[in-house]
């Protein structure tokens, strides 16, 4: 039996690897018939495509197999929010990961956090890396997620053009920010899409007493990328993640006019999701995120294109090795 061809059921190598999984039906990929083999290629909402795990060494065993009918091989699944993916950062974390452990192969689902929760919630990903706190530890407590580890940081930011109509750099808060753009009425984009980013911007609308509503205010459900360019192209104001916008930025007329207030910070978390399909690959990731080797790629994306780290990595609660993969085994192993 040789290597199987690359044919029409073959277009994807994670189409190969997982045929008979259910777990990938709410993934949405595109060919890569065009990429180097090896690599896998999937896309978000906004048709932005990841390219992250590389499976050079293992390739002809998996297509072989396969092929053959041999066996299933499960990758690491992670429900990731999309600024983490719009940003960049996850192009530098994943292939980081993969080197450091080279027997888990990772595909990422992009989407909005409140998406993200819903795959958990589903076991259609084992693990997660999302951004709204208060949800996040409600899925913890209904028994979704084994627990929620604080990863890193960085800020929200209100952007919006710089002629700033609504003065918006007059305001001493982000509420008191969004309160000036009711009052002129000025364009505003929301992401409209459930996700972390989402949810503090409406957190900041009740916390003034407004509902946003009128021909001024648009929701147009897409990830931060996209919603950027949206507010680029309607000249409007924005609640974006810092890092988002700064690696948007020179496509961009859009420039931060409300910052550093408290009601900005932006925590992300990891969490491995209870009952999932690969439960070692959730905990080795989950420990490397926290790891000091993790945290020195978080902080390290930016500084080479921007001149300043676009996420702050937290302490752990206690000291992570990085390699127990055993360990991992032995949490994950069932009673």
């Amino acid at each position: 039996m040789g290597p199987a061809k690359n044919g029409a059921n073959h277009k994807y190598i994670i189409g190969i690897a997982v045929a008979k999984t259910d777990r990938l039906r709410t993934v949405r990929e595109t060919s890569p018939l065009d990429k180097p083999a090896g690599v896998t290629v999937l896309t978000n909402a906004t048709g932005r495509m990841l390219r992250y795990s590389r499976l050079l060494a293992l390739l002809p065993v998996i297509t072989g197999a396969a092929a053959c009918g041999r066996f299933e091989v499960v990758p690491l699944l992670v429900g990731s929010t999309t600024s983490v993916h719009d940003s960049g950062l996850l192009d530098e974390l994943i292939p980081a990961f993969e080197d450091a452990h080279p027997s888990v192969s990772v595909r990422v689902l992009a989407v909005g956090t409140g998406q993200a929760l819903a795959l958990g919630r589903r076991r259609d990903v084992d693990v997660l890396l999302v951004h709204a706190p208060d949800v996040e530890r409600e899925f913890v407590r209904q028994g979704y997620g084994l627990q929620r580890a604080p990863v890193m940081r960085n800020d929200y930011v209100v952007a919006g053009p710089p002629p700033d109509p609504a003065a918006v750099r007059e305001s001493g808060s982000a509420i008191q920010a969004l309160a000036s753009v009711a009052a002129a009425r000025e364009r505003f984009v929301s992401r409209g899409d459930d996700s972390g980013t989402h949810r503090r911007e409406l957190s900041l609308w009740r916390a003034g007493g407004l509902q946003p509503a009128g021909d001024w205010y648009e929701e147009v459900g897409q990830a931060m990328g996209a919603t950027l360019l949206m507010a680029n192209e309607r000249r409007a104001y924005v609640l974006t993640d810092r890092a988002t916008l700064t690696s948007m930025g020179d496509g961009l007329d859009l420039r931060v006019l409300l910052a550093g207030d408290s009601a900005l910070v932006n925590i992300y978390s990891v969490i491995e999701v209870a009952g999932a399909a690969n439960p070692v690959g959730a905990c080795l990731f989950s420990r490397w995120l926290r790891s000091a080797p993790g945290k020195e790629r978080i902080r390290a994306f930016g500084l080479k294109n921007f001149g300043e780290s676009l996420f702050s990595p937290l302490p752990a609660a206690g000291p992570v090795d990085v390699h127990a993969e055993d360990d991992c085994r032995e949490i994950a192993r069932p009673e």
